[in-house]
């Protein structure tokens, strides 16, 4: 009898009921998270489920895909090769994952060809006898090498230059995606390892990447010194290295090199169009690029921090004052100023660097989140709609677009359909805390108790991590003091409620969010009201009086008299 953990997506919980019944008739002993107790912190029980596991089923399907706790159980399945994958609806499993065997169960009824199947490979990872004839051996088709580029180490020794090395990183896996031939592990995976401290090997097992790139960077006024490094995994065979020596100027140049020599050392082929990708750059201006990196590095960190937007519009601002054609920063621009103009009032204007942004370069979705922000707070929900599905047709992976498609939903009341993109958002953007936040009232308000813990446990962990560096970032404060609550430490959550209003007072978008954890968590509705009240006197929008109306966080004060006056002075200067 084997120790089995199933792994799924809350929309097929169906499914896993099925399955679980037919593995345990099977005679294995299933666990699954209906085996749960309420409180459970930190997700103990699940991390010891996992360990102790002797095979982790997981069940891919197009909900499942998107789910960050799916894809961390699968990543644990990896180690001790117990993965088992399953396809549910023919969805491919996520990148990382693709090169495993997957067992296809689109179509399966209990005891017949593929319950064999499954039971089959059950069998073969903990070493026990197959149950049933095992169905006939397809060939697979070959799989691209994957790769996964380490983020290249600040050797400058002045910290406020990492942002050029974290900037380099995401640019060479930028490139390297332009590979069909290869498969690149994203910057959602990678961003969070200490490469000075990557064990290959695990790295192998966890990310099921055969392929590494590691590098440093050290930049000192106009001169800039880089070395990169491309590993096997398996071998620890060096297969390429090199250091450049050169001006900024020759940023793009070293990038490019950077690029064709992993291709070249992995013996790919570049399709015409692919080569032309490599070949193309936002901007030529080394100058306007070292700026823009600035002002990208805040964005990544921001969430929602006013003064960070402030200071990616004057860096981005500048960017484009060297070449007025760069696309990236003014679809930054954009992006921070929608921020600005929503919660602070700022009188901005966001749709324009959208549009220029647009026509410069029309695979950015960062224009149609900001018109999306733009039409919701017209009222114009159908066009907002449009402009969010435009967006994550363009990429399903931008932060950007799974960010806005969750907001979006949120502030009409859809909790449910806002779910998987405030999950997709939070497992893409391993720094954004506002979505793990947000996601703690979402799998609330549907009963979710494992959602929720997660979701908080991630949220402390995120902003305790930024306030390392940020001190003064209240948004962040907030993240915590919700994190905390919903963990049941309530008296943490009132400190850090306390820090967030001391060092950030002004932060609209803070003072909502600390309001909503007061009313929903800490039960103290008059505390809630009295820091809501600077945010609900500057009400200008329909998507600001939809959060007052439709947020589940102020269930249990909603019908009181002082929230209602609230709400009607709100309507009145809507």
């Amino acid at each position: 009898m084997a120790s089995i953990f199933l792994s799924y997506a809350r929309e097929d919980l169906d499914a896993a009921h099925e399955f679980a019944a037919v593995l345990e008739r099977g005679g294995h002993k299933v666990w699954w998270d209906h085996h749960l107790r309420a409180g459970s912190r930190f997700s103990w029980e699940i991390d010891a489920a996992l360990k102790s596991a002797e095979a982790v089923v997981v069940l891919w399907s197009k909900s499942s895909v998107d789910s960050a706790w799916v894809q961390d159980e699968a990543a644990e399945g990896l180690e001790g090769s117990r993965l088992v994958p399953v396809a549910l609806d023919g969805t491919k499993p996520p990148l990382g994952f693709r090169q495993y065997h997957t067992i296809d169960l689109t179509s399966w009824r209990a005891g017949g060809t593929a319950t064999h199947q499954l039971v089959s490979a059950i069998d073969a990872r903990v070493g026990g006898t197959s149950i049933g004839s095992p169905p006939p051996r397809r060939e697979t088709k070959p799989q691209p090498p994957s790769i996964c580029v380490l983020p290249f180490a600040n050797k400058s020794g002045e910290a406020d230059q990492a942002y050029f090395g974290e900037g380099i990183t995401e640019d060479v896996i930028t490139d390297l995606c332009k590979v069909s031939a290869l498969s690149v592990i994203r910057h959602s995976c990678s961003a969070a390892l200490n490469p000075q401290h990557v064990d290959l090997k695990q790295l192998a097992t966890d990310l099921g990447a055969t392929y590494v790139v590691e590098g440093t960077v050290r930049k000192s006024d106009t001169r800039l010194r880089i070395t990169a490094h491309l590993v096997e995994i398996a071998t620890g065979r060096s297969l390429w290295a090199e250091r450049y020596d050169r001006e900024l100027r020759d940023i793009f140049e070293i990038q490019d090199e950077i690029s064709l020599a992993i291709v070249e050392a992995l013996q790919l082929t570049l399709l015409p169009q692919e080569k032309t990708a490599l070949d193309r750059r936002d901007t030529s201006s080394a100058a306007a690029y070292d700026l823009y990196l600035r002002a990208r590095a805040l964005w990544s960190a921001g969430s929602g921090d006013y003064r960070k937007n402030e200071a990616i519009c004057r860096l981005c601002a500048e960017a484009a004052g060297l070449d007025s054609h760069y696309a990236g920063a003014w679809a930054l621009i954009a992006l921070a100023s929608a921020e600005l103009h929503f919660w602070q009032r700022a009188t901005v204007d966001a749709l324009m660097p959208a549009e220029k942004a647009g026509a410069l370069d029309e695979r950015l979705t960062a224009p149609h989140c900001v018109r999306a922000r733009h039409f919701e707070e017209q009222g114009l929900d159908e066009d907002a709609d449009a402009a969010v599905e435009i967006a994550l047709g363009l990429d399903p992976e931008s932060w950007e677009a799974n960010r806005e498609a969750g907001q979006v939903k949120f502030r009409r009341g859809n909790v449910v359909e806002a779910i998987p993109y405030f999950e997709k958002a939070a497992a893409i953007m391993k720094t954004d805390h506002d979505s793990a936040s947000t996601l703690i009232c979402c799998c609330n308000a549907v009963g979710d108790t494992e959602g929720v813990l997660r979701a908080a446990q991630t949220a402390v962990a995120r902003a305790e991590q930024l306030i390392i560096c940020d001190p003064i970032n209240g948004s962040a404060f907030a993240s915590a003091a919700r994190g905390f609550a919903a963990l049941g430490e309530g008296d943490r959550a009132l400190k850090w409620t306390r820090k967030a209003l001391n060092v950030d007072p002004g932060n609209l978008a803070m003072r909502y969010s600390l309001a909503a954890t007061s009313a929903a968590w800490l039960g103290d509705g008059e505390r809630a009201l009295e820091i809501l009240e600077p945010f609900a006197e500057a009400v200008r929008f329909t998507p600001h009086l939809r959060l007052l109306e439709l947020d589940p966080s102020w269930a249990a004060i909603r019908d009181g008299a002082s929230f209602q006056a609230l709400l009607q002075r709100a309507r009145k200067r809507l």
